[in-house]
Formats: C-alpha cells, sequence, structure tokens
C-alpha cells in the first residue's frame, strides 16, 4: 500500500508537469500567432511582445526568436536582433532563415565579413536560396567599399571617400563606423552642416561615442570656433583616452589658438616683425584648417600693409580668399592694397566682390574711389610727365616744367635723327599740355577729381607748345640753342 501510495504520489507529481508543458507549448504558440498579426499590420512594437511572452513560454524554440530578431530589424534595433538570430540558429543550426537574419544583422552593423559567413552557412543548406546569394553579393560588394575608401582617404581623396560610404551605408545603414568615416570627410571637405549632421545623430543614440564626440569637435574646429572645438576633444578623449585623431586634433587646436592671440597681441603693441613671425608659425600648425587660416594669411598681409611690404600683403591676402571666396575683409585689405600699388583695375574687381556680396554705404563708397582711380589713371599722367608728386606746390611745378622743356625742346635735338626729333617733340608738348593744366587753379582742380578736361573750353588739341614755352620764358627777342662743344648746349634770349 505504501508503495502504491508512493507511486501515485510520483504520478500524481509527474503528470501535471507533462500537462503544463503541452499547454505552455499551446500558448507559446498562440502568442506567436498574434506576434504575426501584429507583424502583417506592422505595429511591430507588438509584434515584439507577443514574440517575447512566446520565448518566456517557451525558450528552445528557434523560430520565436527568429521571429523577434525580424521585429528588431524592422525597429531598426540591429544589435538586439543579432543577438536573437544567432541564439536561433544556436539553438537550430539547420534554420535558414535565422542564418539570414544573422548575416543581414551583421551586414546591417557593418560587419561584411560575418555576414558573408553567415550567407555561406545559409547557401550550403540551400544552396538555391536567392535571398541568400543577393545578400552574399551585397555583404562582398560591402567589404570592396570598404577598402576603396581606405586607400582613397590616404590619398585625401575625401569626395571618393563621402561615395564609398553612402553606397556602403545602402547595405550597412546601422554602422556607426561607416557614417563616422563619412562625417570625418565631410568636415574635411568643409561641409560642416552635414557632418554635424551624421555626428549629432550618432551622439543621440550614444551620447559617449567617442567618434562622433571628435567629429563635432573637427566641424567646430575647422569653423574657427577653436575654443568649443578643444571642449569636444577633451570630452573625446575622456570616453578614449587613447584617441590618436582626438588626441593630435586637441594639441593643434590649442597651439594654434595660443599662437593666434599673441599674434594679434603683438600687432596690437605695435610690434609688427614679431606679429608676422608668429602669424607665419600658426600657419604651418595645421594646413587642414582653412578657415583660421584664412584669417591668418589675412592678419599677417594686415602686418605687410603696415611694414609697406605691400605686394606680400597682396599675396597673403590672395592666399586668404583662395582658402576662402566669402572672406570680406581679405578682399577689402587687398584692395586697399592695390589702391596703394595704383593697381586700380584689381581694387575695383575686388571692390565690386565686396559691394555685390554685402551692398553698404560704405562699401559703394570704396568701389566709387576706386573706379574714379581708374578712370584717372588711363589719361596721361601730368605730374609723371613733369617728374613732380601728386602734392607739388606751384613753385616745384614752374621749375620741373622749366627743367622738362629745356630738355625736349626740338631746337636742342636738332642734329639728331629724324626719329629722336619726333620722339623729343611728342615729350616736349607733352610738358607743356601738363604745365598747362596743374599751373592753372581751376584745370588743377578738374583734373585731381578726375573730371573731364575737353568740358568748359579745355580742348587739349587746341593748345601750342611753342606759345606756352615762350610764355613761360618771356624775352622780346626769342631763344636759340648753341652748341657749346659736342653733345653740349645752352640756350639764349636775343
Amino acid at each position: 500500500m505504501a508503495a502504491a501510495a508512493e507511486c501515485d504520489v510520483v504520478m500524481a507529481a509527474t503528470e501535471p508537469e507533462l500537462l503544463d508543458d503541452e499547454e505552455a507549448k499551446r500558448e507559446a504558440e498562440c502568442f506567436k500567432e498574434q506576434g504575426n498579426a501584429y507583424y502583417a499590420k506592422k505595429d511591430y512594437n507588438e509584434a515584439y511582445n507577443y514574440y517575447t511572452k512566446a520565448i518566456d513560454m517557451c525558450p528552445k524554440n528557434a523560430s520565436y526568436y527568429g521571429n523577434r530578431a525580424a521585429t528588431l530589424m524592422m525597429l531598426g534595433r540591429f544589435r538586439e536582433a543579432l543577438g536573437d538570430a544567432q541564439q536561433s540558429v544556436r539553438l537550430d543550426d539547420s534554420f535558414v532563415r535565422g542564418h539570414l537574419r544573422e548575416g543581414k544583422c551583421h551586414l546591417s552593423l557593418g560587419n561584411a565579413m560575418a555576414a558573408c559567413r553567415s550567407f555561406q552557412r545559409a547557401l550550403e543548406l540551400d544552396h538555391k536560396n536567392a535571398q541568400a546569394q543577393q545578400e552574399f553579393k551585397n555583404a562582398n560588394a560591402v567589404m570592396e567599399y570598404e577598402k576603396i575608401a581606405e586607400m582613397d582617404f590616404e590619398k585625401r581623396d575625401f569626395r571618393k571617400v563621402v561615395f564609398c560610404m553612402d553606397r556602403a551605408l545602402e547595405f550597412a545603414p546601422a554602422c556607426h563606423r561607416f557614417k563616422i568615416l563619412k562625417a570625418e570627410c565631410l568636415a574635411m571637405l568643409g561641409r560642416y552642416p552635414e557632418a554635424q549632421s551624421v555626428a549629432s545623430d550618432i551622439l543621440r543614440m550614444d551620447s559617449t561615442n567617442a567618434d562622433a564626440l571628435y567629429v563635432r569637435g573637427l566641424c567646430l574646429y575647422y569653423e574657427d570656433c577653436i575654443e568649443k572645438a578643444v571642449q569636444f576633444f577633451v570630452q573625446a578623449l575622456r570616453m578614449a583616452p587613447d584617441h590618436e585623431k582626438a588626441c593630435i586634433a586637441c594639441r593643434n587646436a590649442k597651439a594654434l589658438k595660443a599662437k593666434k592671440e599673441d599674434g594679434n597681441k603683438a600687432f596690437k603693441e605695435g610690434n609688427y616683425k614679431l606679429a608676422y613671425e608668429l602669424y607665419t608659425e600658426a600657419l604651418g600648425i595645421d594646413p587642414n584648417n582653412i578657415k583660421t587660416n584664412a584669417k591668418l594669411y589675412c592678419n599677417r598681409g594686415t602686418v605687410n600693409s603696415k611694414l609697406r611690404k605691400l605686394d606680400d600683403a597682396i599675396e597673403d591676402c590672395t592666399h586668404a580668399v583662395k582658402l576662402d571666396d566669402t572672406y570680406i575683409k581679405a578682399y577689402l585689405r587687398r584692395a586697399q592694397c592695390y589702391m596703394d600699388t595704383e593697381q586700380y583695375e584689381e581694387a575695383v574687381r575686388d571692390y565690386e566682390k565686396v559691394y555685390q556680396t554685402e551692398k553698404t554705404k560704405e562699401h559703394k563708397q570704396l568701389l566709387k574711389n576706386a573706379q574714379l582711380e581708374l578712370k584717372k589713371s588711363k589719361r596721361k599722367d601730368y605730374y609723371k610727365i613733369l617728374g613732380v608728386d601728386k602734392n607739388a606746390s606751384e613753385d616745384e611745378i614752374k621749375k620741373a616744367y622749366r627743367k622738362r622743356a629745356l630738355m625736349h625742346h626740338p631746337d636742342r635735338h636738332s642734329g639728331a635723327s629724324a626719329e629722336v626729333q619726333k620722339e623729343e617733340e611728342k615729350k616736349f608738348k607733352e610738358v607743356g599740355e601738363a604745365f598747362t593744366i596743374l599751373s592753372d587753379p581751376k584745370k588743377k582742380t578738374r583734373y585731381d577729381s578726375g573730371q573731364d578736361l575737353d568740358e568748359e573750353g579745355m580742348n587739349m588739341g587746341d593748345f601750342d607748345a611753342n606759345n606756352i614755352f615762350k610764355a613761360f620764358f618771356g624775352g622780346p627777342g626769342g631763344f636759340s640753342f648753341e652748341a657749346s662743344g659736342p653733345g653740349n648746349f645752352f640756350f639764349q634770349f636775343g
């Protein structure tokens, strides 16, 4: 009786367990079917919940993990999906869909080599599987894009790297590594808003991502926001102390900031030689920092203009606008140097560029001044003909005329060749013309202001250089040149 009781007890203990196990399977299947229904309706969150319930009821069923993996993939949660897909094939290595999903997750996360292995296993199980064949090709394409991008990055062909990463991301949309490489290259190409957008998207999902922090800092650094850039580099190094790129960028940013500030200080103190040296040293720190280097070239150009090295100043400003063709300050500085060196056409071109960009009264006036000087420069330079400064006094103008008129008078060259006589006669007329204008206050004022001299009866074609000469030297008997020896002449009045 006791034995029978024990047997009953044993039977009573085991039978309900068997019944519970079968019931659990049925309930798990019910949850799976509900999950399938929600999946079909694209309600992936609810589908996920029901597949999870199915797994809780029956944790050894490979298809449940496979279904939940598919749902997580649709939700973009590829890393979690990968775990479920791997669990599904651990439970059933012959589960083709499990291998396909594992490969797809690997590929989406950017691990193309692991993806290839999963797709190969799927093809071993079903060599005619079209999806496995196509995905295997996709994984190999991603590996090829990676290889090309790596070589192009070394060549600094950043546009091609961006192209390769865009193609790779079509198959690996969740790969942070590809996104970071693309963002870094966009920053190197000066496409900062795009680069920041990519990095910010990653930081929203993972605020401790050192690579994304580095790219954010890189964008700020290249936009000449050096202090903020340093903060991001420091944060990246806190997350990853061995981050080589962040370390180099942080060091360069601090050095660049210090040199630029020292150069500015020296300039303000009037120590132009030291300022020139400091700006030059700063330019050698990082040739890739286009925006900051444009400012440094412009600053050095300003120093050169203070040192009256105007050609060097023009060259520095030209470097600045080549680096940043929107840099108004550099155009203005170069235009002023062009004005100072009487290169008026170039000055007008720069002022036109500035005025098109910023239509201010000041820029309009600068352009008008340059256009006036250009117009004046195309006329005869009477000051140059007489060999006097533009601020010459009345006496200086008279002395200059006396000297030049005697030097070029036709009688003085009567024994020269016809060609020389013609040239000297031309110069004699120009000297007379110049004196006529510069010795008359009204004409001189009009000439200096760039007005047309032919207006108000000032027709320069009507004057006689000989009459001007006679009127200047005076004397009732006229004048003549006589030889006093070979090649020497003196003049006398009768």
